[in-house]
């Protein structure tokens, strides 16, 4: 089993009796956890200040633990990113610290790739994900099992009639070969846009969720990525869940389909839909900034990224 330290970059845990349960079930499995000294800290809606926080992911750098994991995401990151200890933290994965999270912690996988190339896990936090009310899911857990020991290598799912609807046979075979992988939250990834810690990558695979935004927000980001040249500059974008968006009332009003829709009309590069990745319970662990294949059979998309074993580095595109 792992050395697991979890720690507090972003927002303040506010529910102790669920990061209480979530520890509980990974001591349960057999894993050493370790908690942060101020994994429980509080400055204002933030866990702990600036310099607590950042304090916090230098220990976690340091910690040599095999995973280190985030309590929740929130807000915060990017107040930190030009002091970000990068050296310490490339080295950290070199070394074999897995680093895994999502949300705000996006921010910190796409600078530190950026930065260093250092390759994360986007996937699961303490609180939303081991501490659930209504337990832990399977193929989550299953996922992180499989990253735990080395031995996750590429996950799949079906896609939606309506990407097959779309695309019709040139949907079918290798849409992506050798290609970095890299995105997160879309909310996340537009506000870095511009900055020196957005990773300047061609040739890619950018994957993409959300939460709690309307479908004109949504469709306002990927405009944004769009007209940027990002999103023409990829293989393929694969759309995760974005969860928490209110259905419209009206045929009049906007939808993720049409949005969607108007995104594939302006784009070369093929969308896919229906990744099981975002802030859902049903995840699957991706490891940012590693070289992926995409294939597609019939309706079944495979994102594959072989061995990359407990650490390493992707690579500059």
């Amino acid at each position: 089993m792992a050395s697991i330290y979890i720690y507090s970059p972003s927002g303040v845990v506010r529910e102790r009796r669920v990061l209480r349960r979530a520890l509980r079930r990974l001591q349960a499995l057999g894993h050493e956890c370790v908690l942060d000294a101020d994994a429980l800290a509080r400055h204002r809606y933030f866990a702990g200040d600036d310099d607590t926080r950042l304090a916090a992911i230098t220990r976690a750098a340091a910690s040599g633990a095999d995973i280190a994991l985030i309590t929740r995401g929130g807000y915060g990151i990017t107040r930190l990113l030009p002091r970000l200890p990068y050296e310490a933290l490339a080295r950290a994965t070199e070394q074999g610290t897995r680093f895994v999270g999502l949300s705000d912690f996006t921010a910190l996988q796409l600078a530190l790739l950026q930065q260093t190339g250092a390759v994360t896990w986007a996937g699961p936090a303490l609180c939303g994900d081991f501490g659930a009310a209504e337990g832990v899911d399977d193929i989550m857990q299953a996922c992180f099992d499989d990253m735990v020991c080395g031995a996750s290598e590429g996950t799949g799912w079906r896609l939606p009639a309506a990407d097959v609807a779309a695309y019709g046979a040139r949907l079918q075979g290798t849409l992506a070969q050798d290609a970095v992988l890299w995105g997160g939250n879309l909310c996340m990834l537009c506000s870095l846009l511009g900055t020196p810690w957005f990773p300047q990558i061609d040739g890619g695979v950018l994957f993409l969720e959300d939460v709690g935004e309307a479908a004109f927000r949504v469709e306002r980001m990927l405009a944004q990525l769009l007209h940027a040249g990002v999103l023409a500059r990829q293989q393929a974008v694969v759309l995760g869940q974005f969860s928490g968006v209110r259905a419209p009332r009206r045929e009049s009003e906007h939808s993720l389909p049409r949005a969607l829709q108007w995104l594939r009309a302006q784009l070369d590069v093929p969308v896919l839909t229906g990744l099981p990745f975002g802030h859902v319970p049903t995840k699957v662990l991706l490891p940012v900034g590693a070289r992926v294949d995409v294939e597609v059979q019939g309706r079944e998309a495979l994102l594959l990224w072989g061995h990359i074993g407990h650490g390493g580095h992707g690579a500059h595109a």
